[in-house]
């Protein structure tokens, strides 16, 4: 009537806890590598969004072939490593961005490579505005200061009118 009672544990041999340790660190490598890569889509996709696509349009054309998104992890990933962290690539990415859109150029991740040296530099183009008065340009003249109406046959015309009626257009 007293039975001794078997253990469901047998003893564990080096070899096993070595072993167990083996794929412990080969788990922490795979989840140290998704997070990596996920730091890379960050970087991936931060670029797509300051082209004004969103994610789920990313999603959209990547299934339509219309964006190969494996050409862009590699300079991302590169990306990563010259600044460090996610946020400093986002930033350079944001800064080079709006400098060339001001200028309407077209960039890529390989863009920021390029301009690194000189990203504090790096300025958006300023927006001019130019004067008009009922679609005529018009100048200030300093020594006069009076604003002066160019008419189409190249006269200048004193302006009379208030600076409410002045109109501002962007020039490109």
């Amino acid at each position: 009537m007293n039975k001794k009672k078997k253990s469901s544990f047998a003893p564990v041999s080096a070899k096993a806890t070595a072993g167990k340790k083996a794929t412990e660190g080969k788990e922490k490598q795979k989840r140290k590598k998704q997070l990596e890569e996920t730091k890379i889509q960050q970087i991936v996709n931060h670029y797509f969004f300051t082209k004004g696509l969103t994610l789920e349009k990313i999603k959209r054309n990547a299934k339509k072939k219309k964006i190969i998104y494996s050409r862009f992890t590699r300079p991302a990933k590169q990306l990563l490593e010259l600044a460090g962290s996610v946020k400093k690539a986002q930033k350079a990415i944001d800064k080079v961005a709006e400098w060339a859109k001001s200028r309407h150029l077209d960039y890529a991740i390989e863009t920021v490579f390029k301009k690194w040296l000189e990203l504090d530099r790096l300025k958006p183009k300023e927006v001019v505005k130019k004067p008009y008065f009922q679609g005529n340009p018009m100048v200030w003249s300093e020594s006069r200061k009076k604003w002066y109406v160019i008419s189409p046959e190249g006269d200048w015309l004193e302006f009379a009118g208030k600076d409410a009626e002045i109109e501002w257009r962007i020039v490109k």
